[in-house]
This record gives structure tokens, C-alpha cells and sequence, in this order.
């Protein structure tokens, strides 16, 4: 919207939301907002500017551009003796006071659209695309949020993916976002939530109606420090849900996941309704029989609404629970289980999730599949997925590395993980950020036993073309840590990568003969 077309809203009624008090008396609190922004640089005239404290940079450093870029009013966790020419908020919580300012400029969006929250350390991003394609299929308007992006759906079919940044955006960004999908007539939104959203208050003032559990596993210790503090993060999205005003609320747990009690605890003896997923009997949609080769998925369910059979192009058993997480989330949000088939069976995967990349050609080559996988869980569940698959007289060569600057801990589990389960190991970058590639490496190497049967080349582009040129139209090549992402991160430099470009690189100088 242009600027000159935002509406104000009185600051009064906002301080009283978020427990604000105006530092100095002699400020006139008869003044208004027509924006909020967390962000100096792109603060508009008329926003209120909430100066958050993050990890790199500090806003409260940025108070006077963002008065001189026009900024009406200032919210600040910090008290300060300074005389301002506009009002300075001070509030205890500024997190959570950009969450509600934005909440209550944006007329409260959330609570206008049925709001579905996937939280897990694995497979929100394939739950939440499982669940926009059948509400597609069942000729509803959708939006979706996450780590590919944002979306919503015009004429039955999704739009472009807007860049939210993160995988749940900043709580201003959220509120808009959702603001934006609300005055389309979206009915629903399926949304990724991370533990750093939950953590960083960013879908504080969410009225959520449904909260899904897909697992909890290791990942981001280098932000919560200890897995009680992650796994207690993801249960705040079931305490908000039982704190929402939607109606008709429903949590979809996987209960197979150790964790699982104490995220069914969250709701128990409220009025939200709990549905349970898994392998065995004792949940409410289980597994009757599955199995698993090229072409997909044969599955039969047993479910609320009696027993499924699908054909699915997926694979892996961990997209067998992606898909019965989305299934009870549909079928909790009214969506009739023939329709829901249907658009299960169509589904062919999300980008960068067990993707196979091919030359198209009619030469064999071996299958190479490209996956996000970056925890040593995800590792796990996608190499035993693709060596379900290998036939025989073939092998599985997996191509991996971690991430620079995060959970260190985890590299050499993922290193074991990957030399119980793969014939041949590639050893390689990933993101290495800030940290010396060899060093990442070496972390790996430390978890993996074997002396033959391994690379290691830090050159991620050149990994690849090894680990293609090395097999043979019967083995399995998994490319795993970068999936979708079309960046690669070296020290202070983001340049262009794709592992599936490169795989088909790699795929096309084999079949030339220029290994």
C-alpha cells in the first residue's frame, strides 16, 4: 500500500496493549502510527520504530534515523534520560510489543483465517505443501508460510513465493503478511513455525486453530543451548493454542516421537480436540501396510474416518508421517477424505525434498536425489529412505556436509550416521560461513570409523562431480545439507549454488565421457 494511503492508528490504545509507558510526561500522546518497523533503514514517515535487540545489530543504536526517516513514536525495552521530539515507549517485553503492535495495525489477521502452525525439527516444509495441495484440490483459497518463502492461492492455483528471510518472518513482517493474505479472502494459512519464532516471540498475538508436531530431534543447540530449551520452545505453539480464540481448535501430534506426552500434556483437559499419528496401533491414523520403490509409495491407512489406500509419488518413511500429519490436519479442517486422496496421489514433492535430478535423457544414469537434510535425524531418515531403493549390486554414495557457525555437536553424529548407512561417503562443504571449511570437516570425520570408501573434498561443486562421476547407472547418489537453496555462504560472501544445477552438471559430463 502506498504510503500515503496507510491508515493511522492511535498510539493511546496501543501503549494500553502492550503495557507501554511513555518516558516523559511533557510527550502528547495524541499521536498516531501508521506503520511499524524494527528495521532503521526502512522506516517510513509515521512508523512507530520498536528497537530490537538481536544478535548483530541493536536498535535502539538507530533512534535517531529512524526519527529523521520520520518515525513517530519509539518502543524500547531501555529506559533512556534523553529528550526525544517524539514519544518514547518503554515496555518490558519489546518482542512481544512489536508482536502486538503489529497485531493491532493490522486489525488482528489471524484471527479472521484459520491459522495451521507445523512445528518439528523435520518436515514442516513438505507437511505445510501436503496440506496448501489438498485445500487446493478442495477449492479453497490458501496461504502458505515458511522456509521456501511465502504464497497464497489466486484462481485455485498458489502464486509466486514472496522472500520472508526466515522461516517464520519477524513479527511485524508476519502480521502484515498475514494482514495481506486476510483482505484476499485466504481462508486458511499453513505456516512453518520454528523453534527461533517461538523462542523470539515472533508469532506472539497468532490466534492459532490448528498445532501440529511433526518430531523433535537435535538441531540449533547453538541457539538454545540445550535440547530441554528447544523442545520446550515448540510446545509454547500448543500453549498458544489453548490461549487462542479460534474455535473448534485441534492439535496433531506425531506420537511415535519421544516427546510426545509431553506436547499432548499442553492440551490436555482444554477445549482443544487431540489427533495422534503414527506407525503403530495406539494412534488415531496409523500405518496398515507400506511399501516403498522408484515409483513411490503403496500405503494403507487406518483413519478416523476408516481405512485409505494411496499410491503415492513420495517415499520414505518419513514422508509417510509428513503425510498422515497433513491428512489429519485436513480432515480436522473439514476436507472430505476422497478429495484429500486425490490430492495426495498427485502430489510429486516440494523442491529440494528427496528430489531427483536427471538429465532426461535416455542414457542409464544412476538416481541422484537432492535433499535439505542438515540434522543428523534428517540425514538418517533420508539415507535408509534412498537405501530402501538402491537394487541390487548397487551402491548409495552420499554427499554431505555442515553448516559453519552453527551446532557444532551434531557434525560428527551426522558423520556416523552416514558411514553405518552409505557405501561410499563424500565428505564436503556446506555453508561454512565464517569457520575454515577443513576444520567443519575434520568435526565429521571425527564421527566416521572407515578408512576406504571415503572422499573428502571441500570444493562442494567438485564433491558433486565426483560422487556422479563415480557411479554407476545402479547406485544411488544423495546429495544432502542445501536442498532448495540456490546460495552458498563463504566467509562474508554469498555466492551463487545449486546442488541440483550442479548435479546435472555433474550428470551431463558423465554421459559426455568427461569425468
Amino acid at each position: 500500500m502506498p504510503e500515503n494511503q496507510r491508515p493511522a492508528k492511535q498510539l493511546l490504545p496501543a501503549l494500553e496493549r502492550i503495557g507501554g509507558a511513555v518516558a516523559s510526561k511533557s510527550q502528547s500522546l495524541a499521536v498516531t502510527f501508521s506503520g511499524v518497523c524494527y528495521d532503521s533503514r526502512k522506516v517510513a514517515s509515521g512508523d512507530a520504530f520498536v528497537c530490537i535487540e538481536g544478535e548483530k545489530f541493536d536498535g535502539n543504536k538507530f533512534i535517531d534515523d529512524a526519527i529523521k526517516a520520520g518515525a513517530s513514536c519509539i518502543v524500547s525495552q531501555r529506559k533512556s534520560d534523553r529528550t526525544l521530539p517524539v514519544p518514547y515507549v518503554v515496555v518490558s517485553d519489546v518482542r512481544s510489543a512489536l508482536a502486538e503492535l503489529a497485531a493491532y495495525f493490522y486489525n488482528e489477521p489471524s484471527s479472521k483465517i484459520r491459522l495451521i502452525g507445523v512445528t518439528g525439527t523435520n518436515g514442516k516444509t513438505t507437511t505445510t505443501h501436503l496440506v496448501e495441495h489438498i485445500f487446493l484440490a478442495d477449492r479453497r483459497k490458501i496461504g502458505l508460510i515458511g522456509t521456501l518463502g511465502a504464497r497464497w492461492s489466486e484462481a485455485n492455483q498458489p502464486s509466486q513465493y514472496i522472500d520472508t528471510k526466515h522461516t517464520t518472518p519477524q513479527a511485524s513482517d508476519l502480521q502484515a503478511l498475514l494482514g495481506d493474505m486476510s483482505s484476499k479472502n485466504v481462508s486458511h494459512v499453513a505456516m512453518e513455525v520454528s523453534s527461533h519464532a517461538l523462542a523470539l516471540e515472533r508469532v506472539h498475538g497468532c490466534e492459532f486453530a490448528v498445532a501440529c508436531l511433526t518430531n523433535v530431534t537435535q538441531d540449533h543447540l547453538d541457539f538454545h543451548k540445550t535440547m530441554d530449551h528447544y523442545w520446550k520452545a515448540k510446545r509454547q505453539l500448543f500453549e498458544m493454542l489453548v490461549k487462542s480464540r479460534q474455535t473448534n481448535k485441534t492439535s496433531v501430534i506425531n506420537i511415535d516421537d519421544e516427546l510426545a506426552p509431553e506436547f499432548i500434556k499442553a492440551t490436555s483437559g482444554t477445549d482443544v480436540r487431540t489427533w495422534t499419528y503414527g506407525w503403530k496401533e495406539n494412534a488415531d491414523m496409523y500405518v496398515k501396510g507400506a511399501t516403498f520403490d522408484f515409483r513411490g509409495t503403496r500405503l494403507k491407512l487406518e483413519t478416523p474416518h476408516g481405512e485409505l489406500d494411496l499410491n503415492l509419488h513420495l517415499n520414505g518413511r518419513f514422508n509417510v508421517y509428513n503425510v498422515m500429519a497433513a491428512l489429519l490436519i485436513c480432515i480436522a479442517e473439514g476436507v472430505d477424505l476422497e478429495v484429500c486422496k486425490e490430492a495426495l496421489e498427485e502430489f510429486k514433492g516440494v523442491a529440494g525434498r528427496f528430489e531427483t535430478v536427471s538429465t532426461g535423457g535416455d542414457k542409464p544414469e544412476p538416481l541422484c536425489l537432492v535433499d535439505y537434510a542438515h540434522t543428523p535425524d534428517g540425514l538418517e531418515n533420508v539415507l535408509k529412505a534412498a537405501r530402501a531403493l538402491v537394487p541390487d549390486g548397487g551402491q548409495l554414495i552420499a554427499v554431505f556436509g555442515c553448516g559453519g557457525d552453527r551446532d557444532a555437536t551434531k557434525r560428527p553424529q551426522m558423520g556416523g550416521i552416514a558411514d553405518n548407512l552409505a557405501d561410499v561417503l563424500v565428505v564436503t562443504s556446506d555453508n561454512p560461513r565464517s569457520e575454515n571449511p577443513t576444520s567443519i570437516i575434520d568435526n565429521i570425520l571425527a564421527g566416521i570409523k572407515r578408512k576406504e570408501g571415503i572422499i573428502i573434498e571441500a570444493d562442494r561443486a567438485r564433491a558433486i562431480k565426483q560422487a556422479v562421476a563415480k557411479a554407476t547407472e545402479r547406485d544411488i547418489v544423495v546429495v544432502a545439507g542445501k536442498g532448495h537453496e540456490t546460495y552458498q555462504i563463504l566467509g562474508d560472501k554469498t555466492i551463487d549454488f545449486d546442488d541440483r544445477i550442479e548435479v546435472r552438471k555433474a550428470l551431463e559430463a558423465r554421459k559426455n565421457g568427461s569425468r
